[in-house]
């Protein structure tokens, strides 16, 4: 297989500060050939013979991927008048546009020039052949689909990114449970449910599976190695950099492609993840391990700043459900979606489930944010809104306010960039502009919250790093109590309280 493989370097030796033997000595042939690549030097990017033997060396190598080296020399313009350096990618200016057009014999002040006989080269050239070889691959698969409709069908559906019929028909939905379970672990069995119809479905982790519980475990799943290329699960090593390379070069071939590591380790896939979304890709990244919950591992493995720094790349749709059945919806929304790459969001210690019978549907999370619990009149005098663990304390703080005959409302928001998407009179509803009293909690940076809480609201967040102890003390002193959320929410409410109420 890695004799497909074929990379041209261009060796230009320049870099935007000067000549590449300021920081780079290596000798590249070397050790590409020292990997056991077949390497093809190329001593001048014009000369097209040269380089196409190069190119035909590879086809006929089999056994090893191939580098060609072309060695040319990289254009510059004019120095900025303020540089004293020669500028690197700097417009070359009209003077030198007019010189290099007389070197070719073109007419000096024609602008977008396409010289006669190019549009009929072209045709005759890479326009027949391929209208030739699109011909002949029509033909091709039409026989194919005669023989095999069934992944012919496949196929198409990929090319098309539409889904597979039935791909949800093995949907989980889980039982009310206070002890509930750690969202990883609801989402592997959502995960394998849809994989299992979902054949082109694949992907991995970065060497954390067994944390992150991505393994596909149905029957037939299997491995991709060496040896094996019909295996659904991917193993990238400790590369979550390189993972999300791979993920977004699977996607381009139209694979439904999703890779795993923890939440903290984003930082290491911020590129690739960057790069899907600005390609309008659809990968799927999940990031287990949220949140401080991850207790004695400490600061360093403890994400604070993650979701906010990944809800800020455009494009992105990330979501922390808040339990079990908010994890099926969520997967909903990813699976849907054609030209966005999404990020789950999980944690690791266990999430209580909550009783649909008497808080709202977990259908809401299509929506980003909706109401899932709410004062009997509908009008609340406080709003309380939390993402993915952090919900449970809302719900808690409501019940003893609903006690304590407090008309409150809880808002799960497991994605603001779905919640953006809709449109005013919705946003509205679920979050009143009357009602100014309003408490966010989420353990992550408290940046960002103030669009929905206000200046004036509370947010109870993460303002520091995390550290080292049981999760049970970190809640408590970062202030993810139950008495905490409460006791925000009357202060809220006594600061918002009308002086004629």
């Amino acid at each position: 297989m890695l004799g497909n493989l074929c990379w041209l370097y261009d060796s230009n030796r320049v870099t935007i500060e000067g000549h590449t033997d300021l920081a780079f000595s290596d000798d590249v042939a070397a050790r590409f050939l020292s990997y056991g690549w077949n390497v093809q030097l190329v001593g001048d990017a014009n000369d097209t013979e040269r380089i196409a033997q190069a190119i035909e060396t590879f086809r006929n190598t089999e056994d090893a991927p191939t580098l060609i080296i072309v060695e040319s020399h990289i254009g510059y313009g004019a120095p900025h008048k303020h540089d004293t350096s020669a500028a690197h990618g700097e417009p070359l200016g009209a003077e030198e546009i007019r010189l290099a057009k007389r070197s070719y014999g073109w007419p000096e002040d024609a602008k977008f020039l396409v010289p006669d006989g190019v549009r009929e080269h072209f045709h005759a050239g890479i326009g027949q052949r391929g209208q030739r070889l699109r011909a002949a691959w029509m033909a091709r698969f039409d026989g194919y689909r005669a023989k095999h409709p069934d992944l012919a069908d496949q196929i198409e559906r990929m090319q098309k990114r539409e889904l597979p019929d039935g791909w949800d028909v093995d949907l989980p939905s889980f039982p009310a449970d206070s002890k509930g379970l750690a969202s990883r672990d609801s989402s592997a069995k959502v995960q394998n449910a849809i994989a299992s119809h979902y054949p082109w479905m694949i992907g991995g982790a970065a060497d954390l599976a067994p944390s992150t519980k991505t393994r596909l475990t149905f029957e037939a799943a299997g491995d991709f190695e060496a040896d094996t290329y019909g295996g659904r699960n991917l193993h990238f090593g400790i590369r979550e950099h390189a993972m999300g390379a791979v993920l977004n070069g699977l996607a381009l071939s139209k694979i439904r492609a999703y890779g795993s590591s923890f939440l903290i380790f984003s930082d290491y896939m911020k590129p690739p993840i960057r790069l899907g979304a600005l390609m309008q890709l659809p990968v799927v990244y999940i990031f287990t391990h949220d949140s401080i919950g991850l207790g004695q591992d400490g600061p360093t493995h403890q994400p604070v700043e993650q979701l906010i720094a990944l809800r800020a790349i455009p494009g992105l749709v990330t979501l922390r459900p808040a339990d079990g059945n908010e994890v099926v919806e969520a997967w909903r929304v990813i699976i849907g979606l054609k030209h966005q790459p999404a990020c789950l969001v999980l944690s690791r210690q266990p999430l209580s489930t909550f009783d649909r019978t008497r808080y709202a549907s977990a259908a809401g999370v299509a929506r980003g944010g909706y109401v899932m619990a709410d004062a009997e009149s509908g009008n609340p005098t406080v709003i309380l809104i939390g993402t993915g663990s952090e919900v449970a304390l809302c719900i808690a703080a409501y019940e003893s306010l609903k006690q304590e005959r407090i008309p409150a409302r809880v808002v799960s928001m497991p994605s603001w960039e779905l919640f953006e998407l809709q449109d005013q009179a919705y946003r509205d509803n679920v979050l009143p502009p009357e009602v100014k009293a309003r408490v966010s909690v989420e353990a992550g940076s408290v940046i960002g919250w103030d669009r929905y809480v206000g200046t004036a609201g509370t947010k109870i967040g993460m303002r520091t790093f995390g550290a080292s102890a049981p999760i049970e003390d970190l809640q408590t002193k970062f202030g993810f109590t139950q008495e905490k959320v409460l006791a925000a929410a009357k202060e809220q409410i006594a600061k918002h309280r009308s002086p004629t109420a």
